[in-house]
């Protein structure tokens, strides 16, 4: 099975049973089929066939869930874009993907030879039955923007082999099953959202809930109205709400688990938001090029805090050296990932899809060690590694304890360049909610637990830490806007 006929199947299996929802209202199986349909024939009438682009610039909504299985339908990809992106940023990626359609809220085009389709006009009036989906799973299914940390984002291919498999991975892990149901608060123009939060559970049978943007100010007031049984979210999300008053206090009953991924969390944040809220969170890890995600602490069985858990089944973790021999149990390396989720490549860059994909495995850049029960530990990424007088240091473990004092929401290390050391550490911390961060005390506290070689020469408070698109901490941006170390 493709995913473009699993609206069909659930329609079959479960005509009135709940598929998607948003602010807007719900769909049912067979009402999702019927919009499916009808958006697969407006697609059709403004030209879009098999092999052709379809890019979506949409907000979290039941429309881009239907505009994904309407374009499948035909045979055609969709590539998510970001609404934050300037018009440029719209127009380099519509170029580079060759898209046919965007898809918009409302507005102009940014690109002038691509046609443009308000979402708001988009056919919903009960067609007759079209023809079978095509059974193809070699044919492209998603075309992904890297957020462009290391320069001009590039296209992640995924084919309907690599979601199909990475959403059966995924409700496998999850242990999903017809009574779940998932409140999606990530972005819709990211694989996590598309993939983990939307995909997974409607192949598992189970139901979906469309949120806006996080709000703390309402989230857990979604999660006692829509009572899902899981969601996934960024560390930030996680550290703000474990910030927020005593006096909040939610039933989260509904909830048997939250995922953590997209960037590393602290043992700590874990431990506390879970004491306070009384549900798990299970850290993941994953790349776009993996189709999202690769390992994942178990649902059943033990979740180790500080660990990104075990890899997903079906795929295999290996640490190497920079040689490809593999490393010892314990031994920090390169994570490389082979499996079925692992993308055919960069669009039109084979020379970077060859460096990254070796004899099949996705070399990922990042690097951590495994144990013996195969729990992965991340220590960094190998492009962020510091190296101050020849002593190698990865920020992660200074970053873990910064954020473990309660005045610290966030914290991100870098290295600047120091005419001595080579590099020295510079920490950025963003100040919990209501509290004030003094520098001196967090000075103190990384004299208590790191090595002098360790120890942030300075410690910069800022108002936010730069994120790029998806939640992660853009330390491209804070290096450019950092000044060398002075002599």
């Amino acid at each position: 099975m493709t995913f473009a006929s699993l609206p069909d199947r659930r329609a079959d299996l479960d005509p009135h049973g709940p598929a998607i929802s948003d602010a807007t209202g719900s769909l049912t199986n067979a009402q999702l089929l019927s919009r499916v349909r009808a958006a697969a024939r407006h697609l059709q009438h403004r030209g879009i066939g098999p092999g052709d682009v379809v890019a979506l610039k949409l907000a979290n909504r039941s429309e881009f869930v239907v505009l994904l299985f309407a374009t499948w339908r035909l045979g055609a990809t969709i590539t998510p874009v970001n609404p934050a992106l300037t018009d440029v940023e719209v127009a380099r990626q519509l170029a580079d993907s060759a898209a046919r359609l965007l898809v918009v809220e409302d507005g102009p085009t940014p690109a002038d030879d691509v046609v443009t389709l308000r979402v708001a006009d988009l056919y919903d009036a009960p067609v007759a039955a079209d023809p079978a989906p095509p059974a193809d799973t070699s044919a492209p299914a998603l075309l992904i923007y890297t957020s462009g940390t290391t320069g001009v984002p590039k296209g992640v291919m995924l084919d309907h082999t690599n979601i199909d498999a990475m959403a059966e991975m995924g409700a496998q892990a999850l242990q999903l099953g017809e009574a779940d149901r998932c409140l999606l608060i990530l972005p819709l123009f990211h694989v996590n959202g598309i993939v983990v939060s939307v995909l997974t559970p409607l192949l598992a049978g189970a139901s979906v809930v469309i949120a806006g943007r996080f709000d703390p100010r309402t989230f857990f007031d979604l999660v006692e109205s829509e009572r899902p049984t899981f969601f996934s979210a960024v560390p930030t999300i996680y550290s703000i709400l474990a910030a927020l008053p005593n006096e909040v206090r939610p039933d989260t009953s509904s909830l048997r688990f939250g995922i953590c991924g997209a960037a590393p969390a602290s043992a700590e944040l874990l431990g506390r938001f879970e004491d306070r809220y009384g549900f798990p969170l299970l850290e993941g890890y994953g790349l776009s090029e993996g189709t999202c995600a690769s390992t994942l602490n178990p649902v059943s069985g033990p979740r180790r805090a500080g660990t990104v858990g075990i890899a997903f089944p079906g795929q295999e973790i290996r640490i190497v050296d920079p040689n490809g021999t593999d490393m010892g149990v314990g031994m920090d390396g390169e994570v490389v990932v082979r499996g079925p989720n692992v993308m055919r490549g960069y669009l039109g860059r084979p020379d970077e899809t060859a460096r990254v994909i070796v004899d099949g495995w996705l070399h990922t850049g990042d690097v951590g060690h495994l144990d013996a029960e195969g729990y992965l530990t991340l220590v960094g990424r190998s492009k962020d590694m510091i190296i101050r007088g020849g002593e190698n240091i990865y920020p992660k473990e200074i970053e873990d304890v910064l954020a473990g004092h309660p005045s610290v929401l966030e914290a991100a290390v870098i290295g600047v360049p120091d005419h001595i050391w080579g590099e020295v550490v510079v920490a950025y911390v963003q100040p919990a909610p209501d509290s004030t961060v003094d520098p001196a005390a967090l000075h103190a506290l990384c004299t208590q637990k790191l090595s002098r070689y360790k120890r942030p020469t300075s410690i910069v408070v800022v108002e936010a830490i730069a994120k790029n698109a998806v939640g992660k901490i853009d330390k491209n941006t804070l290096r450019a806007a950092h000044a060398p170390a002075p002599s």
